[in-house]
């Protein structure tokens, strides 16, 4: 993907932190022909324009003990739509919450130990004041995940 306000040595320099975030100035100016504080300067230029937002940890939910991904398309009344993403994003369960063009609905991923984990949660949906449907969908297999904006 190729950015306007990004020249060939900020997307290398993206690219290879996005790959490995643990990589010091020096390594990135190896990688790019840049000095490390050539490197830096682009950086810290980089996270002053808000392009680079933060640096992270990724963590592989399976391995962790989240053995299930579960989508929840919810449809809510449109005077409760803040309350009931409010509430969704106070459970621990809640990695995201996206109000959807359509009509009154939140699309929302989460991460389950396991099936039974999943119905309590479906129970704990149903008694939200708000909600008036909910669909949900369990992940099979991920052909692609993106981690930040791949360039």
């Amino acid at each position: 993907m190729r950015f306007n306000q990004l020249d060939e040595k900020d997307e290398l320099i993206l690219k290879h932190l996005l790959e490995n975030g643990r990589l010091s100035h020096a390594e990135l100016g190896r990688f790019v022909n840049l000095t490390r504080a050539a490197v830096r300067e682009r950086v810290n230029h980089l996270i002053e324009q808000g392009i680079i937002d933060k640096f992270t940890v990724s963590v592989n939910p399976l391995k962790a003990g989240k053995n299930m991904s579960v989508y929840f398309n919810i449809d809510v009344d449109w005077s409760m739509l803040e309350a009931v993403a409010e509430q969704l994003l106070a459970d621990e369960e809640i990695t995201s919450v996206y109000q959807m063009s359509g009509g009154p609905h939140l699309h929302v991923h989460a991460l389950m130990d396991n099936q039974e984990h999943v119905e309590r949660y479906l129970s704990r949906l149903r008694e939200m004041e708000g909600i008036t449907n909910v669909h949900s969908e369990f992940l099979i297999k991920r052909f692609k995940e993106r981690e930040g904006l791949l360039i």
